[in-house]
């Protein structure tokens, strides 16, 4: 039996909004309202309205996550600034920092800044959080709560780090899911048949995925464990290692990922 959650105001319930959001409702949802002019429920146990000036007077939520677009904020936030008295404001908003955010808010604001996953909508997300000076015990362990519906949540004490965190886990997702597409066309290329080849690339991927999880070695010896001396993956690997393939392009491509995340800061 889970205790019911305090009231929360949703802004904006799209993939990232609607696993929290079910993630949520596992814990016992309590006075929840969703303002998102596009969403599509239905979303049991919640009240989803379109505009913002639709929320009762009222209503007081303990917690407003803002789960809209990082554009839509300056025009978003200022709406929603009557609750900066009382509720914390938790964003999952890519690149709009705490400062950013109080300027639209109040700068007595409560705001803890986060980075969750798509692996939310299975309860396998990671979320990365950041609390800014401010924000009380209480609101920060709600926060906590609410971050951590979705899998496994980490707090960092440096706002700055968040960036590199949306570059690595927030995009990761999509990284290990061009690795299955890739692996699955050139399965196809070596004249393995396409439904044959999308299995193998989805479960190799996936079950590598759970063995990493599951095992106390680090992902460089799992690698060597599979990489048997002058054996077909020690081919492979020594084109993917090459001075300008994947060492050198994965790096490059969190440092850009990193750098259009503090772009979006302004």
């Amino acid at each position: 039996m889970t205790d019911t959650l305090p009231p929360l105001l949703l802004i904006g319930c799209g993939k990232m909004g609607g696993a929290m959001l079910a993630g949520w409702r596992e814990r016992g949802l309590g006075e929840t309202i969703i303002v998102d002019p596009f969403a599509t429920g239905p979303f049991p146990g919640a009240t989803l309205l379109r505009d913002a000036a639709e929320i009762p007077a009222g209503f007081a939520p303990a917690a407003v996550i803002l789960a809209t677009k990082p554009q839509e904020a300056p025009a978003t936030l200022p709406i929603h600034a009557r609750f900066a008295g009382s509720a914390v404001f938790v964003s999952i908003m890519a690149g709009k920092t705490v400062a950013f955010m109080q300027g639209l808010l109040g700068a007595g604001s409560a705001v803890v800044r986060a980075m969750p996953n798509t692996p939310a909508a299975v309860r396998q997300g990671f979320t990365v959080a950041y609390a800014a000076p401010g924000v009380s015990a209480a609101q920060r362990a709600l926060a906590d709560t609410l971050l951590g519906a979705t899998g496994e949540i980490a707090w960092v004490e440096e706002e700055g780090l968040l960036d590199p965190v949306t570059a690595v886990s927030g995009g990761g997702p999509a990284y290990v899911f061009l690795l299955a597409e890739l692996l699955e066309r050139a399965a196809v290329e070596q004249g393995i048949p396409a439904d044959l080849a999308r299995r193998m690339a989805r479960s190799t991927v996936a079950g590598s995925g759970a063995l990493l999880a599951a095992s106390t070695e680090d992902a460089a010896q799992l690698r060597k464990n599979v990489t048997s001396p002058k054996g077909t993956t020690e081919r492979a690997l020594a084109v993917l290692m090459e001075e300008k393939a994947w060492p050198d392009h994965i790096s490059r491509a969190i440092a850009a990922a990193t750098a259009r995340s503090r772009e979006l800061a302004g």
